[in-house]
């Protein structure tokens, strides 16, 4: 059994039960309310990762077998195919990540930073 295959077995494959893709950072109230909008969709949340804003599906990958490896393997796409074991999600520890998962979170986070931005 490979390392990597060991590897995805102990993290429960995290990277192939959900497509994450990058979206602009808000700047607005309405660009806040679009994130409130997603949000409040099932299987959706919002993440910062290291200064970089997420939209985030939570969607297992008809490839994935019960016993977390990918059944086709061999014909997997690039994007999976150039993902590294390295670049692993339990590698080094949580990076620089805040989740918005309702919308709630949305507002808390926007209240936040307002009033960061009003003490300057």
């Amino acid at each position: 059994m490979g390392t990597a295959v060991r590897k995805c077995q102990v993290c429960g494959a995290k990277c192939c039960r959900y497509v994450a893709v990058e979206i602009d950072k808000p700047t607005t109230a309405e660009d806040f309310d679009d994130i409130r909008w997603y949000v409040a969709h099932e299987n959706v949340t919002v993440f910062i990762e290291d200064g970089d804003w997420f939209i985030c599906f939570d969607s297992k990958c008809q490839y994935l077998t019960p016993e977390n490896t990918c059944s086709a393997y061999e014909h997997r796409p690039k994007i999976c195919a150039d993902h590294s074991v390295e670049d692993c999600e339990e590698s080094d520890g949580e990076p620089d990540r805040v989740d918005l998962c309702t919308p709630a979170d949305v507002e808390e986070y926007m209240a936040r930073k307002l009033r960061r931005k009003k003490k300057r």
